[in-house]
């Protein structure tokens, strides 16, 4: 920190959906320091505005609330800019650049995502939410699931989360197919799948799950179409982003059965709004983007934070995003 900077004093966390940022950070690490808690998402401009103008240092929870130019612009007081995790396609690194904030961001925890992706697939395959709910209402065994041995997965996007995903596939004896517009034979080859071409992938898979980060190319890489190649009897499982798939399309093939049914943790509009349509869509299992919803992660993200603020009132930022 320079002779002429003060020290940041206070700071905004924003979406605690949990209720868990006073207790898990390690606040009292930042003398003099006030930390202002938002569990609540704003969506309306001028009101997120008048919430972060006093504000000078800003956590952002993932992509709950994005940071656009224009809204960058228009918060005063703001000197330093952190989001979970390593990166955040939400917040516009140039405009924090061009008006001197600094933008870093935190530590996190493995892959976690992994775990809501199985969960979703074996839950789905086995038909487990149903099957506890019969137990509980006095009946037994009220349907046949699938194993997964023997079964074809298909993942589309085979980086760090989707080479994951495979890999337990493989694990469970599950025979691994891939496609994404950048797959090489090399890459599939080291995560020990199959590479094919989408259409394949889309017609004989058994579960379908995407591992895709969301770009112009990649939006609505699912659409009607798609749908219609994959087999009755296949799942469709989405953990990374909700644009990804064409949502009403995704609800038309649920409600005409053409698909088996779906795994969703993210969606087109969060948090989901009360009465969307896929919260009635038949054969789903929703759950609220819960893939980095986790002790550890949140830990990180937190004591990330503090590590953030003392090193920019040092005069030494840390894990600064750049343009």
């Amino acid at each position: 920190m320079s002779q002429t900077q003060a020290p940041l004093t206070r700071l905004a966390i924003l979406d605690d959906y949990q209720g868990v940022a006073m207790a898990m950070g390690p606040w009292s690490d930042l003398p003099g320091v006030e930390v202002t808690v938002f569990r609540d998402t704003i969506t309306d401009r001028d009101a997120l505005v008048q919430r972060l103008a006093p504000f000078d240092a800003i956590l952002a929870m993932r992509e709950r609330t994005p940071f656009p130019r224009a809204l960058i612009e228009r918060l005063p007081n703001l000197r330093l800019l952190i989001t979970t995790a390593a990166r955040n396609r939400s917040i516009d690194a140039a405009a924090c650049a061009d008006k001197g904030i600094v933008f870093c961001g935190t530590a996190s925890s493995g892959d976690p995502t992994t775990d809501i992706t199985w969960g979703l697939i074996l839950n789905l395959m086995r038909d487990l939410p149903a099957q506890q709910a019969a137990l509980r209402a006095g009946q037994w065994q009220t349907s046949v699931g699938w194993g997964t041995e023997g079964r074809t997965l298909g993942v589309i996007g085979l980086g760090k989360l989707g080479a994951r995903a495979a890999k337990v596939g493989l694990a469970l004896g599950m025979k691994v197919i891939a496609w994404s517009t950048n797959l090489t034979e090399e890459r599939a080859a080291e995560v020990g799948v199959t590479r094919v071409d989408k259409a394949t992938l889309l017609a004989t898979a058994d579960v379908v799950t995407l591992h895709l980060i969301l770009s112009d190319r990649s939006r609505g890489i699912i659409g009607a179409g798609d749908l219609a190649q994959m087999k009755p009897t296949a799942y469709i499982v989405n953990t990374s982003r909700g644009p990804l798939i064409d949502q009403d399309a995704l609800i038309a093939a649920l409600k005409a059965g053409t698909i088996a049914g779906a795994g969703i943790d993210v969606f087109d509009i969060e948090p989901l709004p009360p009465g969307h349509p896929i919260l009635s869509a038949p054969n789903t299992m929703l759950t609220p983007h819960l893939g980095y919803v986790t002790q550890q992660n949140y830990s990180a993200y937190y004591k990330g934070t503090v590590e953030a603020i003392l090193a920019f009132n040092a005069g030494a930022p840390v894990r600064v995003i750049t343009p």
